[in-house]
This record gives C-alpha cells, sequence and structure tokens, in this order.
C-alpha cells in the first residue's frame, strides 16, 4: 500500500511515525519568544542569504530571496506577530509550503523537534482568540513546563489590517 503526501507515494509506514495521537512540531525563537510549527509544512532551512525588499508591500513582508532558480517571499515573524525589535537578529529561514505556495519565514534561531500528544496541546480561551489578530495562534503546547503558542501559517495572509500596511 502507498501512501499519497504532497505530490508524492511514500511506502505506508507503520510505527511512532504515523502514530494519530501525534503531532511534531518544530520549535523556534522569534523576539527571544518560543513558538512552534508543525513540521509538516516545513521543507527545509537556510542561512539568510541576500534580501531584496520590495515597496507596496505588507509590512511583515521582508522582501524576497533567490533559492535554487526561485524567488520566495520572506515573512518576517516578529513584524507578523506585533512583537517587539529583539537585539537578535533573524539569521534562519524556515521554508514552508503552505496553501501551495512556497514562503520563508525569518527567525532567530532553531530549538528543537518534537512530537506532541494531543492531550499536551489546548485550544486557545475563547476570549483570546476572538481578538483582531489572533488567529495566526491556533493552540497552546505544554512542553515540560513550557508553554508554546503554535502557529496556523494558513493565516499569515488573513489580517486585512496588515495586507493594507
Amino acid at each position: 500500500m502507498m501512501i499519497r503526501r504532497k505530490d508524492k507515494d511514500y511506502p505506508e509506514v507503520k510505527g511512532p511515525l504515523f502514530k494519530k495521537e501525534e503531532r511534531k512540531v518544530l520549535i523556534f525563537r522569534v523576539a527571544r519568544e518560543e513558538y512552534g510549527m508543525d513540521l509538516s509544512y516545513v521543507r527545509e532551512v537556510i542561512k539568510v542569504n541576500e534580501v531584496k525588499s520590495l515597496s507596496q508591500t505588507p509590512e511583515f513582508i521582508e522582501g524576497v530571496t533567490y533559492l535554487r532558480g526561485h524567488l520566495i517571499a520572506l515573512v518576517n515573524l516578529r513584524k507578523r506577530l506585533h512583537l517587539k525589535e529583539s537585539e537578535v537578529p533573524e539569521r534562519k529561514v524556515i521554508i514552508c509550503r503552505v496553501q501551495g505556495k512556497i514562503l520563508g519565514f525569518l527567525v532567530e534561531e532553531l530549538r528543537e523537534i518534537i512530537s506532541l500528544s494531543r492531550e499536551g496541546i489546548f485550544p486557545l480561551p475563547e476570549i483570546v482568540s476572538n481578538q483582531a489578530g489572533s488567529d495566526l495562534i491556533s493552540e497552546i503546547a505544554q512542553i515540560e513546563g513550557r508553554m508554546i503558542p503554535l502557529l496556523n501559517l494558513e493565516k499569515v495572509f488573513a489580517d486585512k489590517e496588515d495586507r493594507s500596511t
């Protein structure tokens, strides 16, 4: 039996890699705070190369970079999450496929890849999730005493306020 995933066929694998009750999450830092994203979006991680700024783009679009024959839009997560300036520069780019598009997310550093059980992931409280712009954070993971917001990458461009800047 073959499993179809992201335009590729893979042999069926049994065991911990495909446990339905677990999610693999990449933990990284932005503005000295930890965040996570579902590993299924991640294609690769690269160092920041030359970035070409573009006018008439949302404030959180840092610009574009050239990667193996393609221009990749770079999203500055610190700006997109409305976080304060940090003295630590964004040095890594997490290349992801989101809604059929390839995007790069600028982060300070990568921390770890972890498997999370469903019991360790909690939805945002309703009063928080109803606030404008909060849809980018979908859940909170409880990991060894730390609370780590998990990003909903499908909502990166959802905030109309950010589109007009």
